[in-house]
C-alpha cells in the first residue's frame, strides 16, 4: 500500500469515527439523569423497527411500557435525539394541562413549501396556532353542530341507500371502504360545502384523494423517512416530494367553493362560512396571512381528521359488535327505541340520549385509538414535578395512548371488548389521563364533537336495519398496519350484512 493510500484509509476511519461518536455521544443523557430505557444502537437509537416499518410505534411504545411497568418516565432515542416517554397520569396532565405553555409545540416536522397543506392547526407552530383555533373553535360548539346536522343526516340517508343496494349484490362488505365513502361525503358536504357523491359514485375523485392521502405503500414509506430523517432533501428536491394531484385538488376546490357563495350569497351554516367570515375579518387572527392555502388546509385538517379517525372508530366498532352479539343487540334496542320515540327520525337530541351508544362508542377508542401516541416537543426547559429529571428546550416528549389503553392495572383485561368499562361508576374510578383517545387540554382534537357525532350516525344507521356478522373473510385477531401513520388494519375488516326488521 503507498503512503498516499495509507492516508487516505486513515482519513476515512477518521471520518466514520467522527460520524459514529457524533450518533453515540448523546447516548448517556437519560443515564446521567438516572431516568431508565433500553439500551441504544448506534445510528438508530431505540426505533429501528420502526424506522424499518417493522413495528408501529404504538406497539414499540407499548412494549417499552411494559418493560418498565413501574416507572413514570422512560427514556429513549430517536436515533441520537433524547425523547421522553411519560407514563405517570399526573405528569401528563402537567403536560398536556397544567403546564400547557411549554409543550405547545406538537413537535412535528413540516416543510410547508413542498406540503402546504400542513399549515394546519395541527402542524402550526405555536404563535400561528392560538389565534386561528381561538376563531375556528366556535365551529365546532353545540350549537353549531346542529346547525349543520342536517347535512350529516342527508348523508347518512344516502349511506343507508348505499348498503341496501351492496347487501342486495353481496352480504359480504369490506367496511373500512363503506365508512370511508360515507365520511368523505360528510366531511365533503360540511367542510367544503359540496356533494362528494362517494357514496353514489364508483369513481369519486374525493374518494380517490382520500384513498391517496391515506395509502400506505411503499414509495410513500420512503418518502415520509426521507422527511422524517433527512429534511434537508425536501429543499434539494421539492419536486419529488410535492404532490400536485392532492395539492391543487383541495386548493382549487377550495377556491372555486368561496369564489362561488361569495357571488351567488350563499350561506350553510358550516365551516367554509366560518373561513370565509375569518377571511374577510382577518384582525381577528393577527399577524396571520390568510391566503388560499391557509384557508384551505384547516378544510384539509377536516377532511382528514374526521374522514379516517371516524371511519376507522365506525368500522373497529362493527368488527366488535359482530364478535359480541349480546352487545350487538342491546346498543340495537336502545337505537330501536330512541327512533320510536322520534318517529323514526334521527334527531341531534336523540344521538344524546343513546347512552349505551356513548359507551360502545368510547370502548372502541379504548381499544382502538387512532393517534396511538401523542407527541410534543419542550419550548424551555421543564423540570417534572417531583423529580429531578430536566428536560431541555426542543425535547421532544411521547405519551403512549395505545400502550395506556390496554395496560391491565388500569383496564382490568384490556383485549375484551366490554363497553360497561364506561359506565359513570367506573369512569369515576380512573385518571382523566387514563383516556386520551381525542387527546386533552387547550390543543386536544378541535373537531372531537363532530366526529363523534358524525361516527354514531353511522353507526344507527348500519345497526337500525343490519346485524353485521364475521364470515370466513372477517380477520380474528386484529392486525394493524406497522406503517400507517393512524392506526388501521391490514387487509380491511369483512363482515356480513344481514337485512334485519326494524321495531322503530
Amino acid at each position: 500500500m503507498s503512503w498516499g493510500s495509507f492516508e487516505l484509509l486513515i482519513g476515512v476511519c477518521l471520518l466514520l469515527l467522527a460520524i459514529y461518536h457524533y450518533y453515540v455521544a448523546n447516548y448517556n443523557f437519560w443515564s446521567s439523569q438516572k431516568v431508565p430505557g433500553p439500551k441504544p444502537l448506534p445510528f438508530f437509537g431505540n426505533v429501528k423497527d420502526v424506522i424499518l416499518g417493522k413495528m408501529s410505534l404504538g406497539d414499540y411504545l407499548t412494549k417499552i411500557y411494559n418493560d418498565y411497568v413501574d416507572e413514570p418516565i422512560i427514556g429513549i432515542y430517536d436515533r441520537r435525539k433524547p425523547i421522553c416517554v411519560v407514563k405517570d397520569p399526573e405528569l401528563i396532565k402537567d403536560v398536556l394541562i397544567k403546564d400547557f405553555a411549554a409543550f405547545a409545540d406538537r413537535g412535528l416536522s413540516r416543510n410547508y413549501k413542498v406540503e402546504p397543506l400542513l399549515k394546519t392547526l395541527f402542524f402550526l407552530e405555536p404563535n400561528g396556532w392560538r389565534p386561528l383555533r381561538s376563531n375556528l373553535s366556535p365551529t365546532f360548539t353545540s350549537g353549531k353542530l346542529k346547525d349543520m346536522f342536517y347535512l350529516l343526516i342527508e348523508c347518512a340517508d344516502h349511506l343507508e341507500q348505499y348498503l341496501a343496494k351492496c347487501v342486495e349484490r353481496d352480504p359480504v362488505i369490506e367496511c373500512c371502504e363503506l365508512t370511508a365513502k360515507f365520511t368523505t361525503d360528510v366531511i365533503g358536504s360540511c367542510a367544503f360545502g359540496l356533494k362528494m357523491n362517494a357514496l353514489t359514485e364508483e369513481e369519486s375523485q374525493f374518494r380517490a384523494i382520500g384513498r391517496k392521502v391515506f395509502r400506505t405503500n411503499g414509495m410513500k414509506f420512503v418518502k415520509s423517512r426521507i422527511k422524517e430523517y433527512l429534511p434537508f432533501m425536501l429543499n434539494w428536491f421539492p419536486a419529488f416530494f410535492y404532490d400536485h394531484e392532492v395539492n391543487d385538488f383541495f386548493i382549487n376546490t377550495m377556491r372555486q367553493t368561496m369564489e362561488y357563495r361569495k357571488k351567488n350569497k350563499v350561506r350553510r351554516a358550516d365551516f367554509v362560512d366560518l373561513l370565509m367570515e375569518l377571511r374577510e375579518n382577518p384582525q381577528k387572527v393577527g399577524d396571520i396571512e390568510l391566503d388560499d392555502v391557509l384557508i384551505t388546509s384547516q378544510a384539509f385538517l377536516f377532511f382528514v381528521a374526521g374522514f379516517e379517525t371516524s371511519s376507522s372508530t365506525i368500522s373497529n366498532a362493527l368488527y366488535e359488535l359482530a364478535q359480541h352479539q349480546p352487545i350487538q343487540d342491546k346498543l340495537r334496542r336502545e337505537i330501536h327505541e330512541e327512533l320510536k320515540r322520534c318517529d323514526g327520525q334521527i334527531k341531534y337530541d336523540s344521538i344524546k340520549n343513546m347512552s349505551y351508544m356513548d359507551k360502545v362508542f368510547n370502548e372502541t377508542l379504548r381499544k382502538y385509538p387512532p393517534l396511538t401516541s401523542l407527541m410534543r416537543r419542550s419550548t424551555k426547559p421543564y423540570t417534572f414535578y417531583g423529580t429531578k429529571v430536566t428536560l431541555p428546550a426542543h425535547t421532544r416528549l411521547l405519551i403512549p395512548v395505545f400502550a395506556i389503553h390496554r395496560d391491565p392495572q388500569i383496564y382490568p383485561e384490556p383485549e375484551i371488548f366490554d363497553p360497561e368499562r364506561f359506565s359513570k361508576e367506573n369512569k369515576n374510578t380512573r385518571h382523566s389521563s387514563h383516556y386520551l383517545p381525542f387527546g386533552d387540554g387547550p390543543r386536544n382534537c378541535i373537531a372531537m364533537r363532530f366526529a363523534i357525532i358524525q361516527s354514531k350516525v353511522g353507526l344507527v344507521k348500519i345497526l337500525n336495519n343490519y346485524r353485521v356478522e364475521v364470515c370466513d373473510k372477517t380477520l380474528i385477531p386484529y392486525r394493524k398496519n406497522p406503517r400507517a401513520f393512524l392506526l388501521a388494519p391490514l387487509g380491511g375488516i369483512h363482515l356480513k350484512f344481514t337485512r334485519i326488521e326494524s321495531d322503530s
